[in-house]
């Protein structure tokens, strides 16, 4: 008895330690990674066996490492597009601070380029940082908005910005769960791109339509339209195509209307045909409408 108790002992210890170092695992897999991440590699991953609660360990510490990739790239591309950009403007301003003479239309010309320079160097910074916010939870302040109010207002508001044919295609009926502000900026981002690519008279017209799904607002204007190879990527950051057409000033407005759209789970796109305008829709899912406390 003495024997088999002994023998039985030293099975259930090796039982027990293949067991528990089974199910400890993926802690240690945990420990590892944890111990081996670091800015320049952010990629690794834990595998996840089996559902039990040191898996779901597992599966939250992946989820993680996402977030934490995400706010690192974000980062990364935050200083990269910034440092990119922002060099330009620097290099100009001190190049013709170094050679401004004594002359006073000289010095006038080149105080006159230098603020418009800082100008540009201050919306610049300003779209940066609303690229940078949109990655954060807070980007949007959903409230309930009217969608038809919506149309209305901002067709009101963009015809001051230049004489053209403004219109409304469609005004769309009821009330979605969104950021009434985001949208609106949006869309008024869509309006300037279209302003600065029509000439006096030339039509814009803004529009939506609403199902029990789907959100569509547009901005339809009849310019120079988009070319084909610029589609896939307009909607890039600094994403400037060949011709440089559709892409004036930081680069950044067509962005941060993706970012906009993407805050509210949807997307945006573009139709246009070179030389017959374009037109560029936001496609957001409805959202059910809560009910006030």
């Amino acid at each position: 008895m003495a024997v088999a108790a002994v023998f039985a002992l030293a099975l259930a210890g090796a039982a027990g330690w293949f067991v528990a170092g089974r199910a400890l695992t993926p802690i240690r897999e945990v420990q590892e990674t944890a111990a081996g991440i670091d800015g320049s590699d952010l990629a690794r991953r834990i595998d996840v066996v089996g559902t039990d609660d040191v898996a779901q360990l597992a599966v939250t510490f992946n989820g993680m490492l996402d977030r934490v990739q995400s706010a690192f790239d974000g980062q990364r591309r935050f200083l990269d597009d910034a440092g990119h950009e922002l060099r330009t403007p620097i290099t100009v301003i001190r190049g013709h601070l170094e050679l401004m003479g004594e002359d006073p239309t000289e010095r006038e010309q080149t105080l006159r380029l230098v603020d418009d320079e800082l100008r540009r160097m201050s919306r610049l910074v300003d779209d940066l940082i609303l690229l940078a916010r949109a990655e954060r939870p807070d980007f949007l302040m959903t409230d309930v908005v009217d969608v038809a109010d919506l149309v209305v207002e901002t067709l009101a508001k963009a015809s001051a910005l230049a004489e053209r044919t403004w219109s409304i295609d469609a005004i769309p009926e009821g009330i979605v769960q969104a950021d009434g502000q985001r949208l609106t900026q949006a869309l008024l981002q869509l309006i300037s791109n279209a302003v600065e690519h029509t000439s006096g008279g030339d039509p814009i017209a803004i529009g939506g339509r609403l199902d029990e799904t789907h959100l569509l607002l547009w901005v339809r204007d009849g310019g120079d339209g988009v070319p084909y190879a610029e589609q896939s990527h307009i909607f890039e950051r600094f994403a400037r195509g060949a011709s440089g057409a559709r892409r004036p000033g930081s680069g950044l407005g067509l962005a941060i209307v993706a970012r906009i759209a993407a805050a509210h789970g949807g997307t945006v796109g573009v139709d246009s045909r070179p030389g017959h305008g374009a037109t560029f829709t936001l496609d957001l899912p409805v959202r059910p409408v809560e009910e006030p406390s």
